[in-house]
C-alpha cells in the first residue's frame, strides 16, 4: 500500500511539472522560444530626455529575463522586439482658484514591433503610452522625475510583455 501512494504521488508529480513545460508563473506563455531579442528603443520623440532611452530598454529587458526562462541574445531571437520612443511631453493638469496649474502629467508613448518566429500570427506594431503626475510647483528632476520614469516604465513594460507573451 505504502509503495502505490508514494508512485501515485511521484506520477503526479512528474504530470504536474512536465504540463508546465512552456507556461511560467506568470502567465507568459513562449511556446518553443528560447531566445530573445531586445534592440536598444531610441528616442525620436520632440523633447528628448537623454537616459530614457537606455532606462527604458533595460527595463523590457530585465521584465522578460526575470519572468520566462530566456536567454537574451543581441541577434537572431526566437522573440525579437524593436521600436521607438515616439513621445514625451509634459501637460498641465489640475488647475487650483487663482487659475494656476496644480498638477503636471509626464506622457510617454512608445512604438513597439513584436516578432515571434516560432508563430508569426502573433507578430504586432503597437504603440503603448502612460503617464504619471507630479504637483505643477516641483521641477521635474531629480527623485520626481526618477519616480515618474519608475510608475511609467513599469507599467509600459508590463503592457508589452502582456501583449506578446500573456496574450491579454
Amino acid at each position: 500500500m505504502k509503495k502505490i501512494i508514494i508512485l501515485s504521488l511521484f506520477i503526479i508529480t512528474a504530470i504536474t511539472f512536465h504540463s508546465c513545460g512552456i507556461y511560467s508563473f506568470t502567465g507568459g506563455d513562449t511556446g518553443n522560444a528560447k531566445t530573445i531579442q531586445i534592440d536598444y528603443f531610441p528616442n525620436t520623440a520632440t523633447l528628448v530626455e537623454p537616459e530614457l532611452s537606455q532606462k527604458f530598454t533595460q527595463d523590457l529587458q530585465d521584465l522578460f529575463l526575470t519572468q520566462t526562462n530566456l536567454t537574451s541574445v543581441k541577434s537572431n531571437g526566437d522573440l525579437q522586439f524593436e521600436g521607438e520612443i515616439t513621445g514625451y511631453r509634459i501637460n498641465p493638469m489640475g488647475a487650483t482658484a487663482e487659475q494656476k496649474t496644480s498638477q503636471n502629467r509626464l506622457t510617454i508613448t512608445v512604438n513597439c514591433r513584436f516578432y515571434n518566429k516560432e508563430e508569426e500570427s502573433k507578430n504586432f506594431e503597437k504603440s503603448f503610452s502612460f503617464y504619471a503626475d507630479y504637483p505643477a510647483n516641483k521641477q521635474l528632476t531629480g527623485s520626481i522625475l526618477d519616480d515618474a520614469f519608475t510608475t511609467i516604465l513599469e507599467r509600459i513594460t508590463q503592457d508589452i510583455f502582456n501583449a506578446s507573451v500573456a496574450n491579454w
